[in-house]
């Protein structure tokens, strides 16, 4: 291929690149958003059904059943998270629907956002498929809340965790190892971040159940609602 050649291709590399970035465009505006409206202020999410399907669809039925309004955010820990979604201003838990499948190594490998500032995450109990209506906002980046993508393998001819070596683990040991589930993250704040931010530096301490990381001022949903 000659000189001349190459830049006869360029046109067709940048109309390509042109079109990638494009159709990620339209990609992103495609996700579903939902608005909170809170006694702090209003901040947006935009969700990714692409990465991890059941999660969306589970937190989107909340939405639209009115699950999250006059919920408050029982847990607040600055430079950590912020968590809402399950209890009411009176510390009163709201009913759920039965629990949501862990995704969060699927979304991960289909290309899904970490556990970093600003996205959104389904809390849980200790027990991986334990999620239902909660959800925490990443106030920093919290890599260990990532899910541990298991090397190919049966058995896993070497895995690394936590700075130790495991030779020839069965692979379904690892697949079901709580400590590698990590959190799933569906979502992100695409407008109103300074509101969470406002959120995580509230006062806390106890309150109803709960022994500390409670805010002082209730922080009020009010509502969330689905706007795209």
């Amino acid at each position: 291929m000659n000189f001349l050649s190459k830049w006869r291709l360029a046109p067709a590399l940048y109309g390509f690149i042109a079109t990638f970035f494009i159709a990620n465009a339209a990609l992103a505006d495609d996700a579903p958003k939902v608005r909170f409206t809170t006694s702090a202020g209003e901040f947006v999410v935009e969700v990714y059904p692409d990465k991890a399907p059941k999660t969306v669809e589970n937190f989107l039925q909340y939405v639209r059943d009115k699950h999250y309004d006059g919920t408050i955010f029982h847990r607040v820990i600055d430079n950590f998270m912020v968590q809402g979604g399950g209890f009411d201003g009176k510390f009163v838990e709201r009913k759920s629907r039965a629990p949501v499948a862990h995704e969060g190594r699927e979304a991960l490998s289909r290309g899904g956002p970490k556990n970093v500032v600003g996205t959104l995450a389904m809390a849980r109990t200790n027990d991986p498929n334990s999620a239902t209506a909660q959800f925490f906002i990443n106030v920093r980046d919290n890599a260990f809340l990532d899910p541990t993508l298991i090397p190919p393998g049966d058995p896993v001819p070497k895995f690394e965790y936590q700075g130790r070596v495991y030779e020839n683990t069965p692979r379904a040991n690892l697949l079901n190892a709580p400590q590698l589930f990590g959190y799933t993250v569906f979502g992100k704040v695409v407008s109103g971040m300074d509101v969470v931010t406002k959120i995580k530096a509230t006062p806390t301490g106890p309150g109803g159940p709960f022994p500390s990381d409670v805010p002082k001022t209730a922080i009020l949903i009010y509502s969330a609602t689905l706007v795209k």
